[in-house]
């Protein structure tokens, strides 16, 4: 069977993830098409306002076939173990695979090239990359200046989706995973705008509607938003939490746990500031709230090192009925081993924090292992 992957978070859900999924379909002449998607927390470190099998079933609406949960340990973590942890999940399926993401320029063979570029200068590429955030230059700014020092097209990696979609090569290439890859040009226009500007609006109580699918917009408009609980838990993590643990986490380096210990007392555990003194041209927003993220469910580098190299299962979240009986055969893959259940038992408890800081009631059990739609 041939079978597409998208790799996701859909939060929430919007028309630009419905358009992505029908244009996969359309390049990839796939059988069945399969998204791997992130929990309740996601990679830039904030809690999704609804649950993560609700998300699963707005894909299904949309056009997938299947949706299958990327573990908190590799959602909330830099772009490239986001991406090894996806790929891994892919090449877990069986099928003739191929991966389809939404880029703003550039083709499969281009973010191919250069992710190759990266991988077989990598010694340049980290010294040159090391050198501009040395310097106080940006992430983004730095990463462009080390990839064209390297001969790279900067244009491929001009926005952070795209520099993602490198990743998602790298990883491929560096599992030898057989795999297409397939892009498509991220949609602008009077419907489409990306989710954290939905949020936004709707924190704002401004207008999104027209921005999503109608069964997305209804059960988002109708989620209770618990952002300011989740951000004062994050907080109280870092008061609580001890500093060699906290250096544990993704990007904690160069004594930052210091700074964010120092940060708490000065800003009066307020999240907003601390996020806000801790950023700066070298620690990105992101990478601060993902690291407090990180912290407050226990997600260390270690960990997630020793799941990346072990046999992990998959988890359906969901799936649709009419495919089910053919497609699930093709996902079922539950490796008995103490890596792979550590992983599942940390993403389990992510999930069990994120019901009580925002009290769902659509679903009581997380030994749920899917839904149908």
């Amino acid at each position: 069977m041939k079978i597409c992957a998208i790799i996701c978070e859909f939060n929430p859900f919007h028309n630009g993830h419905a358009r992505i999924i029908d244009r996969a379909r359309e390049l990839s002449h796939c059988d069945a098409l399969v998204c791997v998607m992130s929990g309740q927390f996601t990679q830039r470190g904030d809690m999704c306002r609804i649950d993560k099998f609700l998300r699963a079933k707005h894909a299904i609406l949309a056009g997938a076939d299947a949706v299958i949960e990327l573990p908190a340990p590799f959602a909330v973590a830099p772009a490239e173990i986001f991406a090894r942890g996806a790929i891994k999940l892919i090449s877990r399926i069986k099928g003739d695979l191929s991966l389809c993401f939404g880029s703003e320029s550039g083709t499969g063979a281009d973010f191919l090239n250069a992710a190759k570029i990266t991988l077989n200068e990598s010694k340049e590429f980290k010294a040159m990359l090391a050198k501009g955030l040395n310097d106080g230059t940006s992430y983004i700014k730095s990463y462009a200046s080390a990839f064209a020092a390297c001969g790279g097209d900067v244009s491929i990696i001009s926005s952070p989706n795209n520099v993602l979609g490198v990743e998602y090569c790298k990883a491929a290439l560096c599992a030898d995973v057989p795999i297409d890859i397939l892009t498509t040009k991220r949609e602008c226009g009077e419907s489409f705008a990306p989710a954290h500007t939905i949020r936004r609006l709707s924190l704002n109580g401004d207008n999104y509607r027209d921005f999503m699918p109608e069964y997305a917009y209804r059960d988002y408009y109708a989620a209770k938003d618990c952002t300011k609980r989740f951000e004062q838990a994050c907080a109280d993590a870092v008061f609580m939490g001890d500093k060699e643990d906290i250096k544990r986490v993704y990007g904690c380096n160069e004594g930052l746990e210091n700074r964010l210990k120092k940060l708490i007392k000065e800003c009066g555990g307020k999240y907003d500031e601390i996020v806000e003194k801790a950023t700066s041209k070298r620690y990105s927003t992101a990478r601060i709230k993902r690291i407090m993220t990180a912290n407050l469910l226990r997600l260390y580098a270690d960990d997630t090192e020793s799941f990346l190299d072990a046999e992990l299962g998959l988890k359906v979240l969901a799936v649709k009925d009419s495919i089910k009986d053919e497609l699930l055969p093709l996902l079922t893959y539950s490796p008995e081993n103490e890596s792979a259940r550590r992983c599942y038992e940390i993403n389990s408890a992510a999930y069990a924090l994120w019901r009580y800081l925002s009290a769902p009631t659509d679903y009581k059990n997380e030994n749920e292992k899917m839904i149908l739609v």
